[in-house]
């Protein structure tokens, strides 16, 4: 742990958003990676639980593989049992007095120290098991896995560092004073398979405000969560902060939503289990210490709407990428277009062009634009929405799924001439788009059609030349969207620039990678101290004319 004098006045390293490598060929880093790749295939570590920095391994294994090469195990794992998770709840309230009461700054020290090694030793390791473990490009891995989640650990120092520095105003004879505590008890958290920064991040910022956490990984994001805690604990995170709890999410759910110290929840994944989450914490509100603090990012069925004075071009590189990049496993992934008549047959060709130019297969091949979908249960979901599309709507390109080696899903596009069919209003998470065309005088019925037919309000886009239109859009589709797009597509939010979440039925809207986030997981106290007090209870009003 580092130390510091306690009479120093402190102020972190400027922040700045990590820089994307490109991996052309020929260069180093693409040498590099190519290389930690081949050496991972080769790899199958065993991971365990970890309590206290105690690694358990309950016998009980499961196995992760490849989505792309299902037959290829990429590590095998031990399911937690009960006692473990009430273990690893101890654990985390003996580790919570000290960690707790550590200065901000060794707290931060930890996670800049994680995020200088991701951004150098430890990069190719993340980005490797990410693509290994999820099947993601060496581009959208790269995105995530070592610059989001290297930003997530550097802004956030950045904004507690503002959060703690906020003081109220102390008029003459006073001192004021705000102390930003921990919460009391432990932080639940559930993170998904998509996205390896939301896993550091989940479990990360409420353990660089001071608190200890229980951290469930994703069964189908092991590999990267494994390696995640490990480049953690080399960072100097103490043992006991994070408890990682591999294992099955409605017994681990159970018994951390029912402890007396349950402080808080972070989750991404389903708006329906973070409902079925939130009844829970309902039903046992009587039993907490404290209200504990719920934050989730959950579905959504993002939008991107063209104006007829829409960039054409703009437009159809915006929907393929929106749409399409990491297989449409993205919460912010577009999933429905609504474009006017007189644009659509150029707009129909062009996204059909570059989806049959799309190459779809082994992330290890570097040329390829897309991988497989996460697992056999996704293969199969959205397998029967193209079939449901190939009877009630039609389908201009893909369509197609081959599960024999991987679980491949081609890029869909589908056409609906009904503005409320399932393919326009339910969430998919796969790389199906569907589009509705409108006439182009009903920009502003159209504009209140896309605002009401989800339930979802996580990201959005629209393309416009006519500034009027631009102006008009932002306020119909003020509330159907937490990130909101101006001629670019709704997808790629950056750290520090457009910190994310939705609201409605895409979660609470707490920003990820901003200081919202982190007021979740503090309790402020006010100190007043008065330097010199009444000695007389009486006021002057008191006292005769």
């Amino acid at each position: 742990m580092t130390s510091f004098s306690p009479s120093a006045a402190r102020r972190l390293p400027p922040v700045v958003n990590d820089p994307i490598r490109a991996y052309a060929p020929g260069s180093a880093e693409r040498a590099s990676l190519k290389a930690r790749l081949a050496a991972m295939e080769a790899e199958c570590p065993d991971i365990p639980v970890v309590i206290g920095g105690k690694e358990i391994r309950s016998g009980e294994r499961m196995q992760a593989v490849s989505p792309h090469k299902h037959g290829h195990v990429t590590a095998t794992w031990h399911k937690a049992t009960a006692d473990d998770v009430r273990a690893a709840i101890a654990d985390g309230q003996r580790a919570w007095r000290e960690w707790s009461e550590t200065p901000w700054e060794a707290r931060a020290a930890v996670f800049l120290k994680a995020a200088d090694l991701l951004a150098g030793p430890w990069r190719d390791t993340l980005n490797a098991a990410t693509m290994l473990g999820q099947s993601k490009t060496v581009f959208q891995s790269e995105i995530d896995a070592a610059c989001e989640m290297v930003d997530f650990f550097r802004f956030n120092a950045h904004f507690a560092q503002e959060l703690y520095h906020e003081q109220p105003v102390s008029p003459p004879g006073m001192w004021n004073q705000s102390e930003y505590r921990a919460l009391e008890g432990f932080v639940y958290a559930v993170t998904p398979f998509n996205f390896t920064a939301i896993g550091g991040n989940l479990c990360g910022a409420p353990a660089m405000m001071g608190n200890t956490v229980l951290w469930k990984p994703a069964a189908t994001q092991m590999l990267s969560a494994w390696y995640t805690l490990q480049l953690l604990h080399e960072a100097g995170l103490p043992k006991g902060v994070i408890n990682f709890l591999p294992g099955d999410p409605a017994m681990i759910s159970e018994i951390a939503l029912s402890h007396p110290d349950l402080a808080g929840v972070h989750f991404t994944g389903s708006t329906g289990v973070f409902n079925a989450m939130w009844k829970t914490i309902g039903q046992n509100m009587g039993k907490y210490r404290s209200y504990p603090r719920i934050v989730g990012e959950t579905g959504g069925k993002d939008f991107i709407i063209a104006h007829p004075s829409a960039d054409v071009q703009a437009f159809a590189v915006a929907v393929v990428r929106g749409a399409y990049e990491y297989q449409g496993q993205k919460c912010s992934a577009a999933s429905r277009i609504y474009v006017p008549k007189s644009l659509w047959p150029e707009v129909r060709d062009r996204v059909v062009a570059m989806i049959k130019d799309i190459r779809v297969g082994d992330v290890n091949d570097f040329r390829n634009f897309m991988g497989a979908v996460i697992d056999q249960k996704a293969f199969d979901r959205i397998s029967g929405y193209l079939a449901d599309a190939k009877q009630h709507a039609k389908i201009l390109a893909g369509g197609g799924c081959d599960g024999a080696k991987g679980w491949f899903v081609e890029p869909t596009l589908v056409q609906t001439e009904d503005p409320g069919y399932r393919l326009l209003c339910e969430e998919i998470f796969g790389p199906v788009l569907t589009a509705y065309v409108y006439d182009d005088a009903k920009w502003s019925e159209t504009l209140q059609l896309v605002d009401r037919t989800s339930p979802y309000a996580l990201t959005g886009a629209v393309f416009a030349q006519d500034r009027a239109a631009v102006a008009e859009a932002n306020v119909a589709l003020r509330h159907a969207a937490g990130n909101y797009y101006v001629n670019d597509k709704c997808t790629g939010a950056v750290v520090g620039q457009q910190p994310f979440g939705g609201a409605r039925a895409s979660g609470t809207n707490d920003k990820a990678g901003s200081k919202l986030n982190l007021l979740r997981w503090v309790s402020a106290r006010t100190i007043k101290e008065t330097f010199v007090p009444p000695h007389d209870y009486t006021y002057p009003f008191m006292r005769e004319a």
